[in-house]
């Protein structure tokens, strides 16, 4: 969806941004408690991601919370923003720990 093709959007706006990738469970609780009157998740690029920006994409579409999915920044007026990209560098550095632990205790 271009950014200009937005609806009317219902207030208040919440705009999260983020890799989502890999998409985990911490990010379904983090954006359902940012659920209240519009939830715009912005898919990031990411040159080491290890899916697509468009299999990101559709895979925090499939969220209840995501109202619309884009995979670009933008700005929307009023929007409250909500930066996930440092939590999202955390849980992939968690994630590749658990996998190395488990590696290496087999």
């Amino acid at each position: 969806m271009e950014p200009g093709a937005l609806p009317k959007l219902a207030a208040p706006v919440v705009l999260v941004t983020g890799y989502f990738d890999v998409l985990r469970a911490e990010h379904v609780r983090a954006l359902n408690d940012l659920r209240a009157g519009t939830l715009v998740a912005v898919v990031l690029p990411r040159e080491d991601a290890l899916l697509s920006q468009r299999a990101r994409a559709e895979l925090v579409a499939g969220l209840r919370a995501v109202d619309y999915v884009l995979m670009s920044e933008v700005a929307i007026a009023g929007a409250r923003l909500v930066n996930f990209e440092e939590d999202d560098r955390r849980r992939e550095r968690e994630l590749r720990e658990q996998v190395r632990q488990r590696t290496i205790s087999k």
